[in-house]
């Protein structure tokens, strides 16, 4: 089945094969899933590099339900990205990366930015919001343009707690549109830029506690003849900062430069991202570091004209990309996710949310071990009656787990495990009517088991069991596309052998099997099921 442009990357990516099922879950409880679409920033290529600056994939975002779009700032913290919006929102965005690759957005949260009486912000003129930071203190930052400010907030879901006013200097007779977009905290300061290059009037600020410095930071070549302008930034641990500069004429469209400051205000150009590539207008960056590893991610403001719902001339799109600076020793994008050790806690059984309902046992005997596995035969009766026609008829004897779809994200390891019949014909039986989990109440939690499909009523003979909760399977009913309305079908969990699940999903995988996005993701050494059998009554 081909992909279709609004699904979520992952499955997009994963549904080009039918028996394979793996979009990605939104962990918070009040998260949502976007629908995204994946993206290169060259047509066909996977690893373009510009300068210092490696691709590491990307996606789309559609406005969705929530009307995702007028993105203007971005910042990383605790292993998500944060960002803040022209009309006054904040949100934050659960990535997914599978080979330190960026694969999809698995998750949202957003709300509005409050005023210091706990009142929304309200029309695009006080609601503006261009710039996010956050302080070693744990405080937040917010810069505004249309009303020049930068309000402090203790919590972005809480009112505003006061003002940071030491770069009011920058933006002193500014244009209502042409404000401060770029504000970092660095250790012991700010950094603050406005949205100007004019050497006879200072763009940026170093602001430390013995004042602020302006001085004046150039476009880099490549984007300053296109009247490119500082529009993001983030500091790292050691006081060198990241700014992002964007530029946009109507002959030629958008343009993007991301420089290394460092801590003297000595500029170095990464690289400069120029058509043909995939570029729109970028406004925000974010800065990941992991050891002697940076990422920098680069979100791009659609100004609520997204080609989706506006198309025609003048359209544009929320893009979010990830690059890593210079020689980055991560796995290439072909290369498989290295096994984690599974930890005790994965050998934990699954929690089946009814247990007082009917079930039948059934157990897989492997070459590495038993697991044993409770049917929903009362909560998902059309699903697991067809599991159990597998098993009495043998079918899933001398079947094997071939996938080990790994996740890279706490708790680790994470992800899931494939296996049955693989669409073998002599094995398979006709297609079954799908149970989505909106109708059982059952739902993607660690050590739940899920019928891999192409598409609803098209589940046969292979399955996947949860490493860790992928909620974001479950059946959304408010979704337009049918694939994320449906969800998976859940119809059992693991109840006995989860760490023999964990022990066969951290065997080696084979760096050139698989297609596309699931290369790197097959075992090198199937595990073969040996027999599957009902449980011998207690």
């Amino acid at each position: 089945m081909a992909s279709r442009p609004a699904l979520p990357a992952a499955l997009a990516a994963l549904m080009l094969a039918a028996p394979l099922a793996a979009p990605l879950s939104a962990q918070a409880p009040d998260a949502f899933l976007p629908m995204t679409t994946p993206v290169t920033l060259t047509e066909g290529e996977n690893q373009t590099r510009a300068g210092e600056l490696v691709f590491r994939g990307g996606v789309e975002i559609a406005p969705d339900k929530a009307d995702i779009g007028g993105v203007s700032g971005l910042t990383w913290h605790d292993g998500a990205l944060f960002a803040v919006t022209d009309d006054g929102r904040w949100m934050e965005f659960e990535i997914s990366e599978v080979a330190g690759r960026l694969v999809d957005v698995a998750g949202v949260r957003l709300g509005p930015l409050l005023d210091d009486k706990g009142k929304m912000l309200g029309a695009k003129q006080r609601g503006d919001a261009e710039a996010l930071t956050r302080l070693e203190s744990g405080e937040w930052l917010v810069a505004f343009e249309q009303e020049h400010r930068i309000w402090r907030y203790a919590d972005l879901e809480g009112p505003a707690t006061g003002s940071e006013t030491r770069a009011a200097t920058l933006t002193a007779g500014a244009e209502a549109n042409g404000g401060l977009e770029t504000l970092a905290a660095f250790p012991g300061g700010l950094l603050a830029c406005g949205e100007w290059v004019d050497a006879a009037r200072p763009n940026c600020l170093r602001i430390t506690d013995s004042g602020a410095a302006p001085f004046h930071l150039a476009a880099p070549a490549g984007i300053a003849e296109a009247g490119g302008v500082p529009t993001d930034a983030e500091c790292a641990s050691d006081g060198t900062c990241y700014v992002l500069f964007r530029s946009y004429n109507p002959s030629e469209g958008n343009r993007a430069g991301l420089v290394a400051l460092a801590p003297d205000n000595t500029a170095q150009t990464l690289g400069v991202l120029a058509p043909p590539l995939k570029l729109d207008n970028f406004e925000g960056l974010a800065l990941r570091e992991e050891g002697a590893r940076r990422f920098l991610y680069v979100i791009s403001d659609d100004n609520f004209r997204n080609c989706e719902v506006k198309p025609g001339a003048g359209c544009q799109r929320t893009l979010l990309y990830k690059f890593a600076i210079g020689d980055d020793p991560a796995p290439s994008a072909d290369a498989p996710v290295a096994a984690v050790p599974p930890r005790p806690e994965t050998g934990r059984p699954g929690k089946r949310p009814f247990p007082e309902a009917a079930s039948v046992n059934v157990v897989l005997t492997t070459e590495l071990g038993d697991i044993t596995i409770a049917l929903e035969t009362e909560r998902a009766p059309v699903t697991a009656k067809n599991f159990l026609r597998y098993v009495d008829e043998k079918r899933f004897d001398g079947t094997v787990f071939y996938r080990a779809m790994r996740l890279d994200r706490e708790p680790a390891p994470n992800g899931l495990l494939q296996g049955g019949t693989r669409w073998e014909a002599k094995r398979i039986l006709p297609g079954i009517p799908h149970e989505p989990t909106s109708q059982t109440g059952l739902t993607h939690t660690h050590g739940a088991v899920s019928m891999a499909m192409g598409a609803p009523g098209t589940a046969n003979g292979d399955f996947s069991i949860m490493i860790e909760d992928q909620t974001g399977l479950n059946a959304d009913p408010s979704a337009s596309d049918p694939v994320w309305k449906n969800g998976y079908a859940v119809f059992g969990y693991v109840i006995g052998g989860m760490d023999v699940v964990a022990k066969i999903h951290a065997t080696p995988v084979d760096p050139d099997k698989g297609e596309g996005w699931m290369k790197g993701e097959m075992l090198a050494k199937p595990v073969t099921i040996i027999t599957v059998r009902r449980a011998p009554a207690p």
